[in-house]
């Protein structure tokens, strides 16, 4: 990932971004400064805060990176899953019901999600979610599309 340009965030564009994640997520995402990032080969935006890359945006909805939401631990739209299903959803595979421990019951269809692994809580993937939150625990199916995670080209930029 090459970054191509940028630029200080203005304060205002700064206030839509933290309301848009404390709105999702319930936490609040503070630093000095905020930048946001155009690549040279993709069309991603990111933004560092206090040069880390915390927020990214999916779909041109704003959202912790897996980064991000470990500096900033999540306290809604999270989907917590058991030990077995680790090293599935931290290879970038979907995630699936059985693998489900415990879904925000306030996740709609369509929501941005934090993937949070059960033991420790830490966040592994971002996901969108395919179906409610108090649909997603069960006995078969795919309930959370993985859009980023450990591991990936977002996951390990710097600048």
């Amino acid at each position: 990932m090459e970054v191509k340009s940028r630029h200080h965030l203005r304060g205002d564009e700064i206030d839509e971004i933290v309301a848009a994640i404390e709105d999702g997520l319930g936490v609040a995402v503070e630093g000095d400064t905020f930048e946001d990032v155009e690549l040279a080969d993709s069309d991603r935006r990111i933004v560092l805060v206090d040069g880390e890359p915390y927020v990214a945006f999916f779909d041109d909805e704003p959202f912790l990176t897996v980064n991000g939401a470990q500096a900033f631990t999540p306290e809604r739209n999270v989907v917590t899953v058991d030990a077995g299903a680790i090293s599935f959803v931290s290879d970038g595979a979907d995630v699936m019901r059985p693998g489900i421990v415990e879904a925000d019951a306030s996740i709609a269809e369509g929501d941005l999600v934090a993937v949070a692994e059960e033991t420790h809580g830490k966040v592994l993937a971002v996901g969108r979610a395919l179906v409610d939150g108090d649909a997603m625990a069960g006995d078969g199916g795919k309930v959370v599309e993985s859009l980023h995670h450990v591991g990936d080209d977002l996951f390990e930029f710097s600048v």
